[in-house]
């Protein structure tokens, strides 16, 4: 009988298998334009209607569901057309932060009005926008007022966060800033704050256990710092910071243990067949989720726990993988734009690793299941989140075999026990002060930790192996009927085999690595050879003091040099950011007062170093005497040459120096970094005739106020037959020289670019 069920459970398993991957279909169509979706929609029905059977309806159904679903809730970004362009607002702010000199808001609108002429955007739902010298702002709050947008949009650099796919998928359709403080005004006075954090603010004095409170119980993952998002990421706990489906499962569990109870003791005689202690915890799940405002993760959560006490009931419920499969299809049908979220396949993927784990064995030892269940979970959710967000926690396994029973048994029961009795003024505090001290003890305890864990991190050639490896060594504990010896032998062979396919790339003696980042409208190029590096420029720092370059990097770094083109602040805005945290051996610049720092060395044509076969020459400026007057064309011009290839970085140099600079050096080169991020003052047809760049790239920002690249520029490289790429459209971009070739690494796909086809270059 068991095995005739599992078969039985597994048959109809796949049977809702295939309308949840409809609905996944649907979920992916959602990002496609509508002459693609129209016809595999149109494609499905008809599918259906020519079987003329249930589950192929079913599918088409589930399909068009999500698909109508994910279309209305997905955000309608704006228009091209009306970047950098000014349109009125009307809108209600549903979340405020207090940055230094600006409020950052979160905006609700209710009506958009452009200037005649220009595109509408009249569907825009939600914005992001910095409002400076922001009067005393309240959420609920609605106002009028004029703000500059732009589609959402952020850098893109090599294992770094995707500012813009965060922005999408939060569904704001643009970001930009309040145009016109003055101008604006106060429609409707807004209620404040929930009743919930108006709560407690008035109870709760300490604001470290405020925070934690407003995680744990409120799903405010905003309310924790930037310091303490960075203390649970380096350690593998993040998991553990908001409502999350193991918190919502211990509620549900605790209070459906708790109904049982009292069945028990108020119906001794049919206690084990009344419902309503199921329905308590089923509603205990779905109230802790609305505690988050029934955010996207705190939904799934409870889906997934109303589904799992179905299936345990066993009150006419599906099987194991049934109920797997159900709820992964009403997530997505619910949901649909979560299907391209981390969040929600390392949480289906963490339960089906537990049902295969405990699925065909018998009932373990308590301790035993902890540790087995943990070290396959480690396994699996580690190689994901390595694949995901191409970092390692190495000491992840056992911080969360103490790290989860700790905050999910004794921080969210106090923390919810505080809510419960809060009417009561002592007992509400005592709970919460106990709390606040759990949480001090949780973080000083991982602080800790993470002075001992080691700070290697895989580079990008190890990331495959080793998540590889981690899935290989995970499945071979997983599979059944296995013995132990042979367990161990498999895991060994795959661990040895993994690893020796992840060697990390090592530079060899005339070879070159360079990476053109993508830092906005300025230029940062990381210079890597087989023993040394350099930067050559340090980003731009903004008018609000933001500097790209902090996004980079969050270990301090090396550099044996760094040059300075000249003294604009979008090429030396990241020199205080350099000085204060990375080490640097030498500093290059045109003139020694063109920085604020100490033995500046003096770029001058004809000045030149060998590293590893690599060549450095500075062809420009030639002396102090003969410099001009404007401060672009100080600029250092670097020529950078190995045995193999030329590569070419002009900084801001216009076309005069172009004309000396050409006049000395006429040798072709592989790459060129185009002159003032493709200004039209630069890049002159003589300098493209003689050098014939067989690549260009294009250091600008996102629909800057320049229009640069200028469109006269690029036709200019295209008629020379050059291939172009843009930190704009494609992210940062990765060069390696080689014997074999020049490799252009794009970190945004953009299509046919990565190809490098003369003649064709990503869009401005």
């Amino acid at each position: 009988m068991p095995v005739r069920r599992e078969l039985i459970d597994g048959v109809k398993g796949i049977r809702l298998a295939l309308p949840c991957l409809a609905a996944c279909a649907g979920a992916v169509l959602i990002h496609l334009p509508s002459e693609r979706w129209v016809w595999a929609l149109a494609l499905f029905w008809l599918m259906g209607a020519a079987l003329c059977h249930r589950l192929w309806l079913l599918m088409a159904l589930a399909l068009t569901v999500t698909l109508c679903h994910g279309l209305s809730q997905r955000p309608e970004p704006l228009a091209d057309g009306l970047a950098r362009q000014e349109v009125t607002l009307r809108g209600r702010i549903v979340s405020i932060e207090h940055l230094e000199g600006r409020a950052r808001l979160s905006l609700a609108v209710s009506d958009c009005q452009s200037e005649p002429g220009l595109p509408r955007c009249h569907r825009l739902k939600n914005v992001r926008l910095d409002w400076y010298r922001a009067p005393a702002l309240e959420r609920g709050d609605r106002w009028q007022l004029v703000a500059r947008l732009k589609p959402p949009h952020g850098f893109l650099n090599p294992g770094r966060f995707d500012y813009g796919i965060w922005l999408i998928d939060q569904g704001f359709g643009a970001t930009g800033y309040v145009r016109d403080p003055d101008s604006a005004v106060r429609l409707q006075k807004g209620r404040g704050a929930a009743w919930s954090e108006r709560w407690l603010s008035s109870r709760v004095d300490d604001d470290f256990t405020r925070r934690w409170l407003k995680a744990l119980t409120l799903g405010d993952g905003g309310a924790l710092e930037s310091s303490q998002w960075a203390l649970l990421r380096e350690t593998g706990t993040t998991h553990l910071a908001v409502i999350s489906g193991l918190h919502v499962g211990l509620v549900s569990g605790w209070v459906l243990l708790f109904g049982r109870f009292l069945a028990r003791l108020f119906q001794p005689r049919c206690w084990r067949m009344v419902l309503w202690p199921w329905w308590m915890a089923g509603l205990a799940a779905v109230a802790y989720s609305g505690l988050a405002g029934f955010a996207p993760p705190a939904v799934r959560a409870a889906i997934m726990t109303l589904v799992a006490l179905w299936t345990a009931s066993g009150r006419h419920s599906p099987g194991v993988w049934q109920a797997w499969w159900l709820a992964l299809l009403i997530v997505i049908m619910t949901t649909p734009l979560s299907l391209l979220r981390p969040g929600l396949w390392l949480s289906f993927g963490a339960v089906a690793v537990l049902i295969l784990a405990w699925r065909w064995r018998e009932k373990p030892l308590w301790w035993q299941a902890i540790l087995r269940s943990q070290m396959l979970l480690s396994l699996a959710t580690g190689a994901a989140t390595l694949l995901v967000f191409e970092q390692l926690a190495g000491l992840s396994f056992l911080i969360n075999l103490v790290a989860i029973p700790w905050v999910s048994m004794i921080m969210v029961p106090l923390a919810l026990l505080g809510w419960l009795f809060s009417p009561v003024p002592r007992a509400g505090d005592a709970l919460w002060w106990l709390f606040g001290q759990a949480a001090h003890l949780f973080e000083a305890a991982l602080d800790q930790v993470r002075q001992w864990q080691p700070q290697w991190q895989p580079s990008t050639e190890q990331i495959w192996p080793l998540a590889v490896m981690a899935f290989l060594v995970c499945l071979i504990w997983l599979l059944p009927g296995l013995a132990r010896i042979w367990r161990l032998v498999a895991s060994l062979m795959a661990v040895t085999l993994c690893l020796g396919a992840g060697h990390t790339t090592v530079l060899h003696s005339g070879e070159l690595s360079l990476v053109v980042h993508d830092v906005g409208q300025g230029q940062l190029i990381d210079i890597h050879t087989a023993s040394g590096r350099w930067l050559y420029d340090t980003g731009p720092r903004s008018r609000s003091g933001f500097m790209a370059i902090t996004t980079l990097w969050d270990d301090p770094q090396h550099f044996d040099g760094v040059i300075v083109s000249h003294g604009d602040l979008d090429h030396a805005g990241g020199v205080p950011i350099l000085k204060t945290l990375h080490q640097v051996e030498r500093w290059w610049a045109p003139l020694p007062d063109t920085i604020d720092v100490d033995a500046i060395t003096p770029c001058r044509a004809g000045a030149s170093w060998r590293v590893d076969g690599i060549s450095f020459t500075f062809l420009w400026p030639r002396s102090t005497a003969t410099m001009p007057a404007a401060e672009n064309d100080h600029s250092c011009v670097l020529l950078i040459e190995s045995a193999h290839h030329r590569f070419l970085i002009t900084g801001d140099a216009g076309q005069d120096v172009e004309t000396r600079i050409v006049a000395h050096y006429q040798d072709p080169v592989d790459v060129l970094v185009a002159g003032h991020h493709g200004s039209h003052g630069s890049s002159s047809q003589r300098l493209v005739d003689i050098l014939r760049p067989a690549r260009v790239i294009y250091s600008a920002g996102y629909l800057n106020a320049y229009g640069h690249p200028a469109d006269r520029v690029v036709r200019r490289f295209r008629r020379a037959g050059g291939c172009q790429w843009n930190t704009a459209i494609d992210g940062a971009i990765a060069l390696t020289s080689s014997a074999s070739g020049v490799g252009v690494k794009p970190s945004r796909v953009v299509s046919g670019v990565e190809r490098c086809r003369p003649g064709l270059e990503s869009a401005r």
